[in-house]
């Protein structure tokens, strides 16, 4: 069972980043950056959890929802790295590198997003 705090703190900070800025910064493109970063991960946990269904993709629920809607998508995928099934395509080293792959994400985009 991996250990996904690193994720989820990273996260919500960014997403309290994200809930404390003011309209015009997420209008100027801090939102976009955090819904495309949500969009991410949520495919990331669809990719472990239903390797073979169709993605489906985040809806655009505005500006002031980005945030949550960040934090839901990580929860998601925190929770499925957590609890990846024995039949699941990634195991041990793989699953970690998934995880891995998604803090860094997160680092990227809260560094570079404009708040």
């Amino acid at each position: 069972m991996l250990d996904t705090t690193e994720l989820t703190v990273a996260v919500e900070r960014f997403a309290d980043r994200l809930r404390a800025a003011p309209q015009s910064r997420l209008q100027r493109g801090a939102a976009a950056q955090g819904l495309a970063l949500a969009r991410e991960l949520s495919l990331r946990a669809q990719r472990i959890e239903a390797p073979d269904a169709p993605p489906r993709t985040m809806p655009d629920a505005g500006i002031f929802a980005v945030a949550d809607q960040l934090v839901v998508a990580c929860n998601d995928l925190a929770e499925v790295l957590r609890t990846a099934p024995a039949g699941s395509p990634l195991q041990g080293e793989l699953l970690r590198r998934e995880l891995d792959e998604a803090v860094a994400a997160v680092r990227r985009a809260a560094a570079t997003a404009t708040l």
